[in-house]
């Protein structure tokens, strides 16, 4: 037992700051720990149930008897227990005897450990047994601000990146293996971050980790907790950061969960309207009570602190911040002023954000937001939310819409694509294209273009040249990169087998090549949250269908002039405005890099987007091309 933890007894102060909501701490008092209690070694437990008639713990430790270790209750509904026959992987469970006399059957809300699924109960874990070996990445991040880095995220669902040849959870890579084969291709492609779906334990495959049950334990399919911890180390000694979905706008209604816990809604609001999400079939915290913004809060430091992860997407936002989302007329109730923000929600995220970020330099918060709600990546003491990142889902849409247009319509939807920089700047965004765009009949990226199969390589790569133009941090979801046919599904691995096509290869070269121009360039990300780091040169070429802009970074840094053609039509006289006099080198085309210092383009003193200077290019059908240039004030 690790002796840096001590005193695991619930004392009046830790009540205190508990009903407070301030014991950000709160997994160190709460659920199972490793004990020792006049000179003999065991296992306490404690557990939040007021309105419990009274608790107890049962386990094999006990033979599951309900009467044997009856828990006593301290203050303010906190039931505590020193059992000296249980030990660590003892499995257990809380019998709540509720005031209605009926007896139910509980998981730990703050077990660090649980069975694997169907099984439901919790295991007393040593967490603090593991030797992290991160220090370096730690201090590095401490000192980094996100927000003019590079962040490419490679969006990842553990249990389908990639599969064992079997037909049960023998199938899962575990946790280690993940560790060497992902962090491997992960470097290999260039990425700067993974961001993990599914990792918080949750009971129900089909809802790939978004109706969570355990908020303080990795999932137990892919391994114990100390091999996701070996996980984020490894990742992190080959300098790859690690972001985690994080869930605190809803639960699932599993009669072993958080549901009901003690007979009554404790962890949810009373009332229905309030209560439920009916388009999810879940329940919705109650932001009110103290206790449960204190579980929440605490959940977020538990992976940060406990687990050294770099981030959290915080899922679902809007659903958190406005009371009638999903909802009809009379199907919910308005705030105190008559209005449909959540006002409990909204001061949940500002403490939550304001104590994480506080505590942990170099922390990034993301929200899930799809909304209008103004100052999400503002600090709260400007009366923002205050996440580091948001979510771009207007630009996604519109992207995502234009994309799957017959190149002949697309003159029509010209805006769709020039829209999203008239609000680029109003918040900290990062461009998207998630999990939840190759789903459902969605298609994946590929099978969404239009055309036959070459020319759907060819826009899906014009496509992604233009979101590494465009301002923002990128998220893009696994299989992606290389040109995933079929839409994706949990319950099998990615198509790893098309990379066997030269297609599919150079689909995931050409990305990779993306990602090496993202780190190379500061252009392209120095200056994402402000307008001098964006400039068009043509955003009205409508009728071709062409567009090109210039991308500016810090002092003199070199800046990046891209052109994309999203047409079939080779346009052998095109013409491209440019600021000034001087060199333009073409550093990547359709085709991926160029390398050759040849590629040099001397600008004339040709009128052209309403510029003094221009020089001529050959843009291919559905061609693309990356300039670099040095800038002059």
């Amino acid at each position: 037992m690790n002796n840096k933890l001590k005193n695991f007894k619930f004392g009046e102060l830790d009540a205190h700051l508990f009903a407070q909501g301030t014991h950000y701490e709160i997994f160190n008092k709460l659920g199972a720990r490793l004990d020792s209690q006049n000179g003999q070694k065991g296992v306490r437990f404690s557990v939040w149930a007021p309105n419990a008639k009274s608790v107890s713990v049962v386990g094999d430790f006990n033979n599951w008897n309900t009467k044997s270790d009856v828990m006593e209750e301290q203050a303010r509904g906190i039931y505590e227990i020193f059992i000296p026959e249980a030990r660590e992987y003892s499995i257990y469970k809380f019998y709540i005897v509720t005031n209605a006399g009926e007896g139910i059957y509980k998981t730990d809300p703050y077990g660090f450990y649980h069975q694997k699924r169907p099984e439901t109960a919790s295991i007393v874990y040593d967490r603090t047994k593991y030797e992290w070996e991160d220090s370096n990445w730690i201090e590095k991040r401490k000192k980094t601000v996100w927000e003019e880095e590079p962040i490419s995220v490679y969006e990842v669902h553990p249990g389908s990146w990639m599969c064992h040849p079997h037909e049960n959870d023998e199938r899962f890579y575990t946790y280690r293996e993940l560790a060497h084969t992902l962090t491997e291709y992960v470097k290999k492609m260039g990425y700067t971050h993974v961001e993990f779906m599914g990792i918080m334990e949750y009971p129900y495959e089909g809802s790939w980790g978004y109706q969570v049950t355990g908020y303080y334990a990795p999932t137990s399919r892919y391994g114990e907790p100390e091999d996701f911890m070996y996980l984020v180390d490894y990742l992190h000694k080959h300098n790859i950061g690690v972001i985690l979905d994080w869930v605190p706008a809803h639960f699932p209604k599993d009669f072993h969960g958080l549901s009901l816990f003690d007979g009554s809604t404790l962890y949810e609001y009373e009332n229905p309207l309030q209560g439920e999400h009916p388009q999810w079939g879940t329940k919705i915290f109650d932001y009110g009570k103290r206790e449960i913004k204190n579980f929440l809060i605490g959940s977020a430091i538990f992976w940060i602190e406990e687990y050294h992860i770099d981030g959290l997407r915080v899922d679902a936002v809007e659903s958190m911040l406005y009371l009638d989302y999903c909802r009809q007329e009379g199907q919910w109730i308005p705030n105190q002023f008559g209005g449909n923000k959540n006002l409990e929600a909204e001061e949940f995220l500002k403490h939550l954000n304001s104590v994480v970020k506080g505590r942990n330099q170099g922390v990034i918060m993301i929200a899930e937001e799809s909304t209008t709600w103004p100052g999400v990546t503002k600090s709260p003491e400007e009366g923002g939310l205050g996440f580091t990142f948001k979510w771009n889902m207007g630009w996604m849409n519109d992207f995502l819409e234009y994309m799957k247009l017959d190149p002949y319509f697309r003159q029509y939807h010209h805006h769709k694509l020039t829209f999203s920089i008239t609000y680029a700047h109003s918040e900290n965004y990062m461009l998207v294209l998630s999990h939840d765009e190759v789903v459902h009949l969605k298609c994946s990226m590929l099978s969404k273009m239009p055309g036959f199969f070459d020319d759907k390589v060819k826009n899906l790569k014009a496509a992604y040249v233009f979101m590494l133009g465009h301002p923002g941090k990128k998220l893009l979801f696994m299989g992606q990169e290389f040109g995933q046919l079929t839409e994706w599904s949990e319950e099998r691995e990615l198509d790893w087998y098309l990379l066997g096509e030269e297609a599919h290869r150079g689909l995931q070269e050409f990305e990779m090549h993306l990602m090496k121009l993202y780190k190379e360039y500061p252009a392209l990300y120095e200056l994402d949250n402000e307008q001098a780091g964006f400039e068009w040169i043509n955003a009205d070429d409508s009728a071709r269908s062409i567009y090109s802009f210039i991308r500016h970074g810090k002092g003199e840094t070199e800046s990046l002039l891209f052109v994309c053609n999203f047409t079939p039509m080779k346009r052998e006289d095109y013409r491209i405005g440019v600021p000034h006099k001087g060199e333009y080198e073409l550093v990547m085309h359709q085709n991926g890099l160029v390398t050759s210092k040849e590629s040099v383009f001397l600008s004339e003193a040709i009128h052209c987007d309403n510029r003094k200077f221009s020089f001529a290019y050959v843009l291919e059908a559905y061609g693309v091309g990356i300039f670099k240039f040095k800038r002059e004030d």
